[in-house]
């Protein structure tokens, strides 16, 4: 059986998440979509994850929330995390962080009916492992590589359809993680940058691959923010604050359809939708 599922890039303030709200329900019809996955960690005010914008995510069709070094950022989060297992932070972080690094989601129902009918839609169960690079990021994380080595020593027994997040600034480990785990994985996509990159790909071995999703959120912006501040910030060298910005707002991502049997990625393609908000958007939110 295929089943496809949408991976949406950093969800960044108001913009990104009203863009979800908006155009993942859309998508589910359009695309037949059987599982949605999105970093969240810029999600509230472009920092971080409040405990009520993680509910209103999931409220809108999302399945599981993945993260980065933005995870702390909310004081309530911590209480949120280690009471939720589809809210993910880095499973490289310390063995004392509160919360989980993956987790293993059965496939849900939409409004009482199974996505996929019949004997096919038993047991279908999707694990997703929330990582972080190390390179040119805080050195708070351990070894991303033999940290998901010992996941998947875990996990395989219990199902192959295994989507992995990497949060992460250089490409290059990006890439390299990207092989290390093909034939391993289903799909490995990078996330953080939030530029969208062009070099989707199934590797030899069957895993789907991209360098970064992209983001949801304002582009007219400089990955989010308003160009006013971040330039400021700049050329002046002094600290500025760095508001949401409000305008052309897309939301990007992939699309992935996976083999539920053998694990492997049958295709995947970019997308980019774009979204009108109401007159009224404020900044910074």
């Amino acid at each position: 059986m295929e089943l496809n599922i949408l991976i949406i890039g950093d969800i960044v303030g108001r913009p990104g998440r009203m863009a979800v709200r908006e155009i993942v329900p859309q998508l589910k019809e359009k695309e037949n979509l059987h599982f949605c996955i999105a970093n969240a960690e810029n999600a509230a005010g472009g920092s971080g994850v409040t405990a009520k914008i993680a509910d209103e995510l999931f409220s809108y069709g999302l399945d599981v929330l993945t993260s980065g070094d933005h995870i702390w950022k909310q004081k309530d989060i911590v209480d949120y995390i280690n009471n939720t297992t589809a809210l993910l932070r880095p499973a490289n972080y310390p063995p004392e962080a509160a919360g989980n690094g993956y987790g293993v989601f059965p496939l849900r129902s939409r409004n009482g009916v199974p996505m996929i009918s019949g004997k096919d839609n038993q047991d279908i169960k999707i694990t997703v492992v929330n990582l972080q690079g190390r390179v040119f990021m805080q050195p708070n994380s351990d070894c991303p590589f033999h940290a998901v080595n010992n996941i998947l020593t875990n996990i395989q027994k219990q199902t192959n359809i295994i989507i992995v997040d990497l949060h992460c600034e250089a490409t290059s480990e990006k890439v390299a993680m990207g092989w290390h785990l093909d034939g391993q994985v289903s799909c490995l996509f990078g996330s953080h940058t939030h530029i969208q990159t062009a070099d989707e790909t199934i590797l030899p071995q069957g895993t789907g691959y991209i360098t970064d999703v992209g983001m949801c959120g304002p582009y007219d912006s400089v990955i989010g923010r308003r160009t006013d501040r971040v330039l400021s910030a700049f050329i002046t060298g002094m600290p500025a604050p760095f508001d949401v910005a409000k305008n052309d707002i897309r939301l990007s991502g992939i699309i992935v359809t996976i083999d539920s049997k053998t694990g492997k990625a049958l295709r995947i393609k970019r997308i980019q939708e774009k979204f009108t908000p109401p007159a009224d958007l404020s900044e910074g939110e």
